[in-house]
């Protein structure tokens, strides 16, 4: 009988103190996704770096999330939930504390590879939730957590903003933030977080991580250094063309390996792979909005017609903070819809407010209330998105791959931050105003406008996804774990019809 399969401890009556520490660990992990964008200006003029140097800064986090997210979540469900979270924190705490001291663009793009192992922390989260809360809270649980990622990333571009404002801005506050939000985290998981209850052993699928890590790495790696190598040079095709042949690679081997890091026929599985595409798109739309926003209220009106002439930090609080507090209101929300309707029908309906959303900004971006408003909107949408992808995970796989399988599903979200980044960025440079002489050059407006239409489309293809790729009556029922009473057989029998499903 296998460690997964035994009976486990009764479940702990204090599950609102886990829920709220490992949701303030899931928003540290956001943070780190956007803590720097603010100051990378900053970073390049206090190091003399180039543009396409210091864009590592940013581009180093996501790589690295990329490599460990998965495997750290194999691993977790593997040896412990509650032992890989704290050494994924501790990994964290040491990567801050490297960036915040060093003076070094080495040394601080080291540091922040250790802080993109974070992004495991989330996938860890949930499956813990799903051991320790009872199922009538799981889904609002859930919900939560995962709304606290949009306000996080929010939340790290004002906590940026307001740290670096005067004369003489210092990004080594930023980091410093990032050590004592990660110092927190990993103190309440250390006295609150109980040790894990289930574990399925066996041995680590390293060859299959490693091919894993490399299909990522070639992926994102084009897509986010796209814009500065030029998307026809070689080394973009090139990198596309190695994930191709990676993705062939990494196939054959977890076909052959007897514990593979991932069960392809969980990979494919329409609920996982759906809620994954879904995924995609969600982080496409949030990342945006976020940037979107931020680069459109900064645009000089005076000079160019558009814009509001905002600083970094009346970017943050003003126009994108509501938003972020949305996400965080409306994850509670989005629990309740869950629950009552389905997973399915809270991600089709919070996938249409997104349409509704982006629809108004791509038409009225010209006054304050108009950009809040319709940022409000797609903070709700964003939230109902990720309470619903945790429970549609859920439903579709087996508890002992519930954290490969969320973090899989984070994967999918980083990737389409990335291509929206990517997206932005090639769009705004592809068509510019005339400025004086002297004045960088500056995007024209419709460009902002033909960006948001895209982040509306991507929007409908998820409403499309919900509708005609999943099924509603997998959600409710199968998204509750069983309780801690049922005995070993009940729990083998369970892991064996979800498997056989999958």
């Amino acid at each position: 009988m296998s460690q997964a399969q035994q009976a486990a401890p009764p479940r702990r009556s204090g599950d609102t103190a886990v829920v709220l520490v490992l949701g303030l660990a899931a928003m540290v992990v956001s943070m780190m996704q956007t803590l720097v964008v603010p100051i990378l200006g900053i970073i390049q003029n206090d190091l003399r770096a180039t543009t396409a140097d210091v864009s590592w800064v940013a581009t180093a986090t996501l790589l690295s999330a990329a490599v460990f997210t998965p495997l750290f979540g194999r691993f977790g469900d593997q040896h412990g939930k509650k032992p890989t979270l704290v050494g994924v924190l501790m990994v964290m705490v040491a990567g801050s504390v490297l960036a915040a001291t060093t003076t070094s663009l080495t040394w601080l793009i080291v540091g922040r590879v250790m802080q993109g192992a974070a992004t495991a922390i989330f996938p860890l989260a949930l499956s813990i939730l799903r051991e320790e809360v009872r199922p009538e809270r799981l889904h609002g649980a859930m919900a939560l957590v995962s709304g606290t990622l949009a306000f996080g990333s929010g939340l790290a571009l004002v906590g940026a903003g307001l740290l670096t404002r005067g004369s003489h801005p210092d990004y080594h506050r930023v980091f410093w933030l990032a050590v004592l939000l990660a110092v927190v985290a990993l103190a309440g998981v250390l006295f609150v977080v109980p040790a894990s209850r289930t574990k399925t052993g066996g041995r680590t699928d390293w060859l299959g991580a490693l091919t894993l890590g490399a299909l990522l790495v070639l992926i994102l790696l084009p897509v986010s250094q796209g814009h500065q190598w030029g998307w026809a040079s070689g080394r973009t095709l090139g990198a596309f063309a190695g994930a191709v042949v990676m993705g062939m690679v990494w196939v054959l081997v977890e076909r052959r390996v007897a514990e593979p890091m991932v069960d392809l026929k969980m990979f494919v599985h329409p609920p996982v792979l759906f809620t994954n595409l879904a995924g995609l798109m969600l982080g496409f739309a949030m990342f945006t909005q976020f940037l979107g926003v931020s680069y459109l209220v900064q645009m000089p009106d005076r000079l160019i017609g558009y814009g509001f002439g905002a600083s970094v930090l009346e970017a943050s609080v003003v126009y994108l903070l509501p938003t972020a507090l949305v996400s965080l209101l409306g994850a509670q929300v989005g629990g309740v819809l869950v629950r009552r309707l389905g997973a399915r029908a809270t991600l089709a309906v919070g996938a249409c407010c997104g349409v509704l959303g982006f629809t108004w900004l791509s038409g009225a971006h010209d006054t304050t209330a108009s950009v809040i408003g319709a940022g409000m909107i797609i903070g709700l949408a964003i939230s109902f998105g990720y309470a619903a992808m945790p429970a549609l995970i859920v439903a579709g796989v087996p508890s002992h791959q519930t954290g490969i399988a969320n973090g899989i599903n984070s994967i999918s979200r980083s990737v389409g931050s990335a291509v929206a980044s990517a997206v932005i960025t090639s769009l705004l440079a592809s068509k510019t105003v005339p400025v004086p002489q002297g004045v960088p050059a500056l995007p024209a407006e419709s460009q902002f406008t033909l960006s948001f239409v895209i982040a509306g489309a991507a929007f409908l293809l998820v409403v499309v996804i919900a509708l005609l790729g999943l099924e509603p009556d997998r959600v409710p029922r199968a998204a509750e774990p069983s309780t801690a009473a049922e005995p070993p057989a009940a729990q083998g029998a369970e892991a064996e019809s979800a498997t056989a499903a999958v």
